[in-house]
Parts: structure tokens; sequence; C-alpha cells
């Protein structure tokens, strides 16, 4: 692909350096986006927090509809089934029993007296016996009403029930009109054409004594119907209408009234119309574009480097997650934990993560920033959960700093829940209620969301170091012991080397305090910085314990290839026990591209004194040169350490002289182009460098022998 490029008319490192430009770019592009989505969709999901009253206790305060809603008015329905079920009135039946002992008596008539079949010559008596059953039937089926009843029910399914408004209900005493037997006439004999037989039969039946009786099963039956019938009445509430009043006794209905506003406010908030997720989209990116212009302008490392870019976007949106899941936790199956939870630490999370992963200024305006959107974001007390989690988190920023142990991490959870009491005081003095059991509520959910905190740093603080490769001081420190198999190795096998490389960590520890760098950093770095030479320790001068040179046995340049090997082998080792990548740097670039100035000379000196038959860059480390403060800082501490084991004298003076001039050749060949660190820091480094000196090499008074005694 590289040669391809090249024929475009690029070479290939450039075009590879162009393919990775454009990748870095794209993968900005995807965070930015990531972002701006997970703000969007935080600040679009809001819950509706509204005030929870007790029943039969009396309101402090107005309660005002914040929006217009439809309530569903229990009490107007009620009234409305009631009046509905009073429209049922009574309904009557003929008594079943009287209706078979007329049939009786009809089929009695028929079999005794046989003067009908001369009348009815045409009519059978199994005929007139069928009409008598369908009239009996009918008789059965029917039921009276009043002429509202009848018409409350009409529509409702009766079972097939005759029913025949009765304008006059007397109750027992009661008939039936007479357009009832009309209408049973028109039933039964619709297909009888002989008048005479009709007459015969209606009027056997009209005749008799007849008796209504309430049917009160039928009457319970469509009084329910009718009330079922009723459907849910809802009032309409206008928005800013007063709900309850200061001294107002709360009853069911504020309650309902309350949740019916609360449902209404719900459906505001997760509306997911055109418009609204318009406004909440612009509104994230606004922020977003904020945040990146602030990233641009006072954290340039942290936005060129897609690693670190990436670690911070991670952190916000796992905070944002966090916070969003305590909410739903808060406010599950209605329980609305958030009154007694009323303010959750969230914050102190991301802040400590940030602190100790990228540095307390990138924490502090992250701990602003996230306490600012996830209070806009929450169903929470705005100002008051604003003002704890930002007191919380600067608590957490101050005592984070420096940390060397993960165990510290509970600890600083521990302190920043100690500074949390007093504002949560001061919380509630405000409110009137510091004896309540409210505070200590409060204290104890504090000292839980801490808890948890800590917890969940402890958990992902590895995590995100192996991913990220980043190296914290709880990691260094972790490798400074001296228990570890790489110094261990180095203290047994090349103990030269290791002295030498502690007092190298050393001075640079103490140069990098002075100019504000990674002074820990430095001091353990520098303990690997030489470990390559543990593949041939007796090749360098301070492992030559004997007396004996090896170097006499071999050429300049042979020679010059075993020292410079060192690197190279450094690094093969380090990256075999996954050492960190900064680690690695630090081996790679300690010695820059100088020059193995000993045997340069060795090698003149064979070639009769003459520099143009030797080719220099046989005699050069292969760099690359230092691209960090820190690095600079092990290079300078590593050539002053060595260096100062050669003076004749000790002063103060000789200690100035020797680290300009080596400070001075070290910028002169520019091995310091590459990194960070100005003139002005170097004149502070060489104060610092010359004071760790005089310290690791100060004189000793000497003591008299015992012989002279």
């Amino acid at each position: 692909m590289r040669k391809d490029l090249a024929l475009a008319g690029d070479s290939p490192e450039r075009s590879y350096k162009k393919l990775l430009g454009a990748s870095k770019l794209s993968w900005r592009c995807c965070l930015i986006v990531a972002f701006a989505m997970t703000l969007c969709l935080f600040l679009q999901l809001r819950e509706v927090k509204i005030d929870v009253l007790e029943l039969n206790a009396i309101s402090k305060q107005y309660v005002v509809a914040q929006t217009a809603f439809d309530f569903p008015d229990q009490e107007k329905t009620i009234f409305l089934q009631q009046q509905s079920m009073q429209d049922i009135g009574a309904i009557y039946r003929f008594d079943s029993k009287e209706i078979h002992k007329i049939t009786y008596e009809f089929e009695e008539r028929l079999l005794q007296n046989q003067d009908w079949r001369k009348k009815l010559s045409k009519i059978t008596f199994e005929q007139l016996y069928g009409y008598a059953e369908t009239v009996e039937k009918l008789c059965i089926e029917s039921r009276f009403a009043d002429e509202r009843t009848i018409g409350r029910i009409q529509g409702i399914e009766v079972a097939s029930e005759f029913v025949f408004i009765l304008s006059d209900i007397r109750g027992e005493s009661s008939s039936p009109p007479s357009s009832y037997w009309n209408t049973i006439r028109d039933r039964v004999f619709y297909q009888e054409s002989d008048s005479a037989v009709i007459t015969f039969v209606i009027d056997f039946f009209k005749q008799r004594k007849w008796h209504l009786q309430e049917d009160i099963g039928l009457e319970k039956r469509m009084k329910q119907i009718a009330k079922d019938s009723v459907p849910e009445q809802y009032t309409l509430i206008d928005a800013g209408s007063f709900i309850l009043e200061p001294g107002e006794k709360v009853t069911l209905r504020h309650i309902m009234l309350i949740q019916s506003m609360k449902k209404a406010l719900e459906g505001v908030g997760y509306s997911f119309s055109f418009l609204s997720i318009l406004g909440t989209l612009a509104l994230s990116l606004i922020i977003t574009f904020l945040t990146i212009s602030y990233l641009k302008l006072y954290h340039k490392d942290i936005f060129a480097s897609l690693r670190r870019l990436t670690l911070l976007t991670v952190i916000a949106i796992l905070t944002l997650a966090i916070a969003k899941g305590t909410e739903y936790l808060l406010l599950y199956k209605g329980y609305n934990l958030i009154e007694a939870i009323r303010f959750p630490l969230v914050v102190p999370f991301a802040s400590i993560l940030l602190c100790i992963l990228l540095g307390a200024r990138i924490a502090l305006f992250s701990s602003i920033f996230l306490s600012v959107i996830i209070s806009l974001g929450l169903v929470i007390e705005y100002d008051r959960f604003l003002v704890l989690n930002l007191i919380a988190s600067m608590c957490t920023i101050v005592f984070a700093r420096g940390l060397h142990r993960r165990k510290e991490i509970c600890q600083v959870c521990g302190k920043v829940w100690l500074c949390c009491i007093p504002v949560l005081m001061a919380f509630h003095l405000e409110e009137g209620n510091f004896l309540q059991m409210s505070l200590a509520v409060d204290m104890i959910t504090a000292f839980v969301f801490l808890a948890v905190t800590a917890i969940l740093v402890v958990g992902l603080l590895p995590l995100f170091e192996i991913i990220f490769n980043i190296v914290t001081d709880m990691t260094l420190m972790e490798y400074m012991d001296p228990n570890s198999e790489l110094l261990r190795r180095l203290s047994l096998e090349a103990p030269g080397t290791y002295q030498h490389s502690l007092v190298v960590g050393n001075i640079a520890e103490i140069a990098a305090r002075s100019i504000g760098a990674n002074d820990l950093f430095c001091r353990v770095a520098a303990l690997y910085h030489d470990i390559g030479k543990l593949f041939n320790p007796h090749y360098f001068t301070e492992n030559q314990l004997g007396g004996f040179n090896i170097h006499q046995l071999l050429t300049p340049l042979e020679s010059t290839h075993v020292i410079i090997a060192h690197v190279a082998e450094g690094e093969i080792l380090a990256r075999k026990h996954s050492l960190p990548q900064s680690f690695v740097d630090v081996i790679r670039e300690h010695h820059g591209n100088t020059l193995v100035y000993f045997f340069y000379c060795k090698q003149i000196e064979q070639m009769d004194g003459d520099p143009a038959k030797v080719n220099e860059k046989l005699f050069r480390y292969p760099g690359p040169r230092p691209h960090t403060k820190e690095s600079a800082l092990i290079m300078i501490a590593d050539t002053v350490e060595a260096a100062s084991r050669s003076l004749d004298e000790v002063t103060e003076d000789a200690f100035i002289e020797m680290v300009d001039r080596l400070i001075a050749e070290k910028a002169e060949e520019g091995q310091f182009d590459d990194c960070p660190i100005t003139f002005q820091e170097l004149g502070t480094v060489k104060k610092a460098i010359v004071k760790a000196l005089l310290v690791t090499r100060h004189l000793r008074i000497k003591y008299p022998s015992r012989a002279s005694i």
C-alpha cells in the first residue's frame, strides 16, 4: 500500500503519516459524536419530581399546576354513577307459579269442556296448547317498569327480557296494561288468521287476576350495568391554577391531582417530538463545542492525545450513565426514594478517577462541568445538589493528589465525607430541621455513595490503566518494589548498575520536583533505564569489581556496539516483562543520539588522530531524543551521575562547572529539541542537581584509628 501511495507523488513515510492522521481525525470525530449523543440522551430522558404530600397533612406552601392537564375526577365520576343507578327504578315481573297455574287451568278447560271444538272447528287441541305455552313463555319473560327506567336501559343487553312501560305501578295490585296483551297477540298469533282462536286464548289469560312482584336481581344487575356504562370523568386543570393553598388539609383529591400533574409533566419530559429532540440536540452540540474549545486552549496535551481524550470521554459518559441509573433506582416502581436520598454524590467518582489518571486541572474542570449537567438532567434539588457535589469534588481533588497506594482511595473518600457533613448541617439549619432524623439520613446516604465510589474506583482504576496504558503514582509505587523480578536481578547480577540507577533516580526526582514535573515517575523510571546491562553486566565499569577491564580485549568499535546494545536489549527486556510504555520510552531515550565519546576518541587515536577516518555515526546511540521533560531529566541525571564519579575534587564549584558543561553539551547537540523543557527550567534544574550532588557526594571527617589512641 505504501508503494502505491509513493507512486502517487508522496514518499511512503509521508503517506503513512497522512493515513495515520486521517485515522486519528476519524476517531476523534467518533468520540465527539458519542459524547454529544450521550449528552443529548441524558438531557432528553428527564424524570419529573413532584413533592409527595401526606394524606390529612396541613400544607405549608402553595402548590400550583405547572402545566395544563386532564384530571380523572373520581368524585364527579362517582356522582354520575350514583345518579345513573338512581335512574333505574323498580322492575316488576309475573309470579312464575301463577303463570304455570293459569296455563294448567287452560289445559283443564280444553279437556273438560269440549265446546271449543264446535266454536273453533279449524283448530286442533295441539295448536291451542302450543299457543298457550307460547303465551306462558312470554309472560315469564315479561318485565314492567316506568318510562324513565326503560329509557335508561335502552341499549343495554337485558338477556331478551320482554319489557313494557307501566305508567302507574302499584306493586302487587297492578295489572298489565291493555297494550301488553296487544303485543302478546302480535307476537304469538302473527300467523293465525282465525280471530276467534286468538280471542279465545287471549281472553282466557287476560281475564285472570294478575299480580306483579319486584325483580330485585334484575334491578341490581341493571343498576350495575348503568353504573359501569358511565365513562371516567375528566376535569381540565389549567396551568397556574392553585391545587393547594397554605393551611389547607391534604385530601385524596389533592394527591390524585398532583399525581396526574406528574404524569402530564413526564409526558412533556419524555416527549420525543421532532422539535423536542432537535432542541436538546442543539443544546448538546453547543456544550460539546464549548468543551472542545476549552480543551484545545487549556489542555492541548489531552486533546492531542487520542488515548487520553478517549479516557476522558469514557469517564464522562460512564459518570452520566451512573447518575441516570441512580435516578432510576431512586424512582423505581414509585417508591420515590428520592425524597429520602436527596443529594446523590455521583460526581466525586469522576473527580477521583480523572485526578489520578489525567491530573488535577482537568479533573476540576470536568467536575464543574458534570455537576452542572447532571443537576440539569436529574430529579433533584438543583442548587443544593450542585453545591454539595462541587464541594465534594473539590475536596476529592485536593485529597487525591499524590496518591501512592490504592488503599488510600478509601481514606480520600472518608475525608470527603467528613467535609460533606458541615455542608449538610448548613442545609438543614437553613431548612429549620437541624435536629430531625433527615439530617442523619443525609449523612448516611452520603457515606454510602462515597463508599460505593471508593469500591468502583479501586475496581476500575487498574482496568483503565491497562486499557489506556496510563501509569499512575500507585502503579509507580508497585514498580519501585525492590523485590520485583527485574530490580532483584539488577541488584544481584549488576550491583554497580543498580546503585547507579538509585542515585540517578534520586537526582532526577529532585530535578523534576524543582520544575513541577512528575518526580515520582523520574525516580521509578530511572531504576529501569539501564536494565539492558543485565545481558552483559561486566562490560560496564560500575560492575567491574576485580580491576580487570574487558574492553582491553576489544576494539573501540566492538566496545561501542556492546555499550550501545544495552538500549535495544533494555527495550526487549522491558517489553518481555510488560513494563509501561513510558518506561520503554525512557530506556530508548535516556542517551538520545549522543556520541559514545570515550571509544570514539580511542578510535581516532588508533587512526593517527585523524577524525575524518572515523565514521561518527557508528559511535552514536540510535535515539530517539527525549520527548518529555521527565525523559530529558533522566538523561541529564544519568550523565551527571556518571561524570561526578570521575571528579578529582568534590566541591560545589566543581559540581557547578561540571553540570553547566554537561547540560550545555546536550543542548548544543539538540538533545532537548524534541521535549517541552525550557532554558529557564534548565537553569532551575542545574541548581537542584548541584544541591543533590553535594548531598550524595559530601565528605566525612576522617576518624582516628584505634592504634593511635
